[in-house]
């Protein structure tokens, strides 16, 4: 027998779940305010005081756990190509978990090392030219990078050509580095897994930094994970199945926030017609984006700029300027809690908008090309058409009355040439156990794997 409690310390509360392998079920959860400023270890013990309240506290076995406190793990990519070693770059970033500021490409000017020095980065990746390509620009980046003043990491994962040279610049400037193996060897080829290895052990050496961390790390049986890293692992799970449990294959996350919406994808997503050919930089089997414009309540306002007025009047027949007022109320009230019939239906229509938003960001598209015998289509992206699962989670489905209608979003038609789901059985995280879920998956996969199908609700 063995008691796991899995921590998960986000950026408003950290929540405790507590699993007896046995009786392969939750045992317990509780959750506190995260007290980040001032020692995250009184947020801790409160939830963990909290947890066996009443009861006889068990013995715990293993402690795991994730964290996206202090706003997560934020990171700076800069990259030489927007669509190709900029975007190589970020997609390895978001698989590692980190929330990704900005990107920068075709040069870094010395005003952008001012706004580095305003956005607060935990980590910089700095990438840029195919090995044997261009070596100026990652060369000329490094340099300007020196001149910041930020005690920061700077992670290369370029044109590994240049190193020697970089190793010479950032010793001469005392910078703290790494490198590893170009995150886009040759174009249109993404190599992620070892950028998202050295940017885990960034993250750990990051996280102890913050007050109690590390006497929480001592206590832990693994290493402290980013909390997207965890959902991410929960999603493989379910995707994959265990030797004794079969997976759902080609699944979908969805999880909308007050500030971002978050699309994980595990399936390859590849072409699936003969007359289709694939372009641009290749896809990870394993693949997340975060959308920071698309949110509940700080990111309202954005949302409603970023899809115009018609995407609410798809949904709802309130005019401009009311959009206009709830959205900027919820942006600046972010602790607002929808109580009445036409409140929820707003908070439902931003629900709906930024979810299918997201998964059309997320998505592959075809461009069609008409040759002297034949259409040709050149499919960009993952084709997600066929994608059989779409689990969501997020405050607004799991409090929802009706979360089948909002998540449904997500196969609502967009256009012919937007590869978005079709057809796919629609679950809730009802219990809010995903990143749970994901934690325990590194150590015993099969009960994971039981706890959520247990615990994950069909919805259509």
């Amino acid at each position: 027998m063995a008691i796991y409690l899995l921590a998960d310390f986000g950026s408003t509360y950290t929540k405790l779940t507590a699993i007896d392998d046995v009786k392969q079920d939750i045992i317990a959860t509780s959750k506190a305010y995260t007290t980040v400023k001032t020692n995250v270890l009184d947020g801790y013990n409160q939830a963990y005081n909290d947890l066996f309240s009443g009861v006889n506290k068990p013995h715990i076995d293993k402690v795991l756990a994730c964290s996206s406190a202090k706003g997560g793990f934020k990171m700076i990519a800069i990259g030489l190509s927007p669509t190709l070693t900029a975007e190589a770059a970020k997609r390895a970033a978001l698989g590692a978990g980190t929330r990704v500021l900005k990107v920068y490409s075709y040069g870094l000017k010395p005003h952008d090392i001012e706004e580095i020095e305003q956005l607060q980065p935990d980590v910089i990746l700095l990438s840029g030219g195919t090995n044997g390509g261009n070596e100026k620009n990652i060369l000329k980046d490094a340099k300007l990078l020196t001149e910041l003043s930020l005690d920061i990491p700077i992670l290369v994962a370029g044109n590994e050509e240049t190193y020697p040279e970089l190793k010479a610049i950032f010793k001469q400037f005392c910078v703290n580095f790494y490198l590893t193996e170009n995150v886009m060897p040759q174009i249109n080829q993404l190599n992620a897994g070892p950028t998202r290895q050295i940017l885990r052990q960034i993250f750990i050496h990051n996280i102890v930094k913050a007050k109690g961390m590390g006497d929480i790390q001592a206590t832990l049986s693994n290493d402290i994970i980013p909390t997207p890293s965890s959902v991410l692992y929960a999603a493989e799970l379910l995707s994959k199945g265990t030797k004794k449990n079969k997976g759902f294959g080609n699944i979908l996350i969805v999880d909308v926030g007050g500030a971002t919406t978050d699309i994980h994808s595990i399936g390859s997503g590849k072409k699936q017609q003969t007359n289709v050919q694939f372009d641009g930089l290749e896809e990870p089997f394993s693949k997340r984006t975060v959308e920071g414009d698309l949110g509940m309540r700080y990111s309202a306002t954005s949302l409603l700029e970023s899809t115009s007025y018609q995407s609410f009047a798809t949904y709802t027949s309130f005019d401009e300027e009311t959009i206009k007022e709830k959205c900027h109320f919820r942006s600046q009230h972010p602790e607002y809690i929808a109580d009445t019939i036409e409140e929820k239906i707003i908070d439902n229509t931003i629900a709906k908008i930024a979810i299918k938003t997201a998964i059309s960001r997320h998505a592959g598209y075809y461009v069609k090309e008409q040759t002297p015998s034949r259409k040709i289509y050149h499919q960009y992206g993952k084709d997600l058409r066929l994608f059989t699962t779409i689990i969501g989670t997020g405050g607004i489905l799991v409090h929802n009355d009706h979360p089948e209608d909002v998540l449904s979003a997500a196969l609502s038609p967009t256009n012919k040439t937007l590869l978005t789901p079709e057809q796919s059985s629609l679950y809730l995280d009802k219990a809010y156990i995903l990143s749970a879920i994901g934690l325990l998956s590194t150590v015993d996969k099969d009960l994971a794997f039981n706890i959520a199908m247990k615990y994950l609700t069909k919805l259509n």
